[in-house]
């Protein structure tokens, strides 16, 4: 039994029946129901620490809250002030009336603004992601289509190949004219069908970002393409090192490559000029030529679908919508200087965000 509880009863309890025996099971009794309610006792009291220690850190975020809430209020409280000091009036033309400045009618309108914001930014999103699914759905029909064209072709190819090695003794004239040009047409299709996939799927191509040296980019480019001997291409020192999908700035520099090439066409002392300049935010690059340059009226459509300068049959008007399709892929910008007669000047950026 509890000590200081034997002592504590013993104490009150009257003398003649201190040494009964049966006065035992009664402090027993009341030992247990001590001891039972100091431990219901600790119970409570570690419940209400954990509670307390729970309701001080609710308390403290509820302070948080509410202080960021008051500092809402008066930021918003100050902004209608300071609307509200305003004297300057609005003249209503129609009537011809001043209105004095009203910072509720201005808070609300704010708000019909903002709700009209939220919606068009949910338009925009689905918009985005309708065009997204059409982009994709035109690429895989265009991959399909090109694929499907260039098996026919082929086989065409393969036949009057054939038929150019049996009986090509036995043309008259009229029929070897009439086989050069199914063979040039065939050409142009080839070139044409391969230029329509390579832009449908440019920007979807595995390119991952290797270190590219520009001046060794553009000397392997020139080993691969035909350049006559009376263009001279001077790429100007130093040329930056990139860290970019090499393949789409290969096409890059390979389309604007070939484009000057023909401008000059056979004019002696052809010249081509490739420079690199740093910006702050990006790389402008640009490739120089003194060919026949660009009228004004080509110059605004060059970069769409099909646009040709002039009706040249070999050429598939391409190129440039790719070379731009690329560069929109690099977050830059391409555009021209172009004189008549003097040359034509294509400048692109890259960000450098991407590098």
């Amino acid at each position: 039994m509890h000590k200081l509880l034997l002592r504590q009863l013993r104490k009150h309890l009257p003398d003649s029946i201190q040494d009964r025996e049966n006065l035992e099971p009664l402090l027993d009794a009341i030992s247990r129901s001590y001891e039972d309610n100091d431990s219901k006792l600790e119970l409570v009291q570690r419940s209400t620490l954990i509670s307390s220690n729970e309701l001080s850190e609710a308390n403290e975020n509820l302070v948080k809250t509410a202080e960021a809430q008051k500092e809402i209020i008066a930021s918003l409280e100050r902004s209608i002030k300071t609307l509200s000091s305003f004297t300057t009036t609005i003249r209503n033309y129609d009537s011809e009336e001043n209105k004095s400045f009203d910072p509720l009618l201005l808070a609300k309108k704010l708000e019909e603004q903002s709700t009209k914001i939220n919606r068009i930014s949910t338009e925009k999103d689905t918009l985005l992601k309708d065009l997204e699914e059409r982009n994709e759905a035109l690429n895989d029909y265009a991959h399909m289509v090109s694929h499907d064209l260039k098996s026919p072709m082929r086989n065409i190819n393969f036949l009057i190949g054939c038929i150019k090695e049996e009986d090509i003794d036995n043309f008259s004239d009229n029929s070897k004219a009439n086989y050069m040009l199914i063979s040039e047409n065939l050409e142009k299709m080839e070139a044409l069908v391969n230029g329509i996939l390579q832009h449908a799927t440019i920007t979807n191509a595995d390119d991952k970002k290797v270190p590219v040296n520009i001046e060794q980019l553009v000397s392997g480019i020139l080993k691969t393409i035909y350049v006559p001997d009376t263009i001279c291409v001077r790429v100007k020192k130093p040329m930056p090192k990139l860290v970019l999908g090499k393949y789409k700035l290969e096409q890059l520099f390979k389309n604007l490559l070939l484009n000057a090439i023909t401008a000059i066409g056979e004019k002696k002392n052809g010249l081509i000029k490739i420079e690199a300049k740093e910006q702050e935010e990006d790389y402008q690059f640009s490739i120089t030529d003194n060919g026949k340059g660009i009228e004004k009226k080509y110059q605004e459509d060059i970069f769409s679908m099909f646009k040709k300068l002039e009706n040249d049959f070999k050429s598939t008007g391409i190129g440039l919508a790719l070379v731009k399709k690329i560069v929109n892929a690099f977050e830059g910008e391409i555009w021209l200087e172009s004189e008549l007669g003097y040359g034509t000047t294509f400048y692109f950026t890259i960000k450098k965000e991407l590098l």
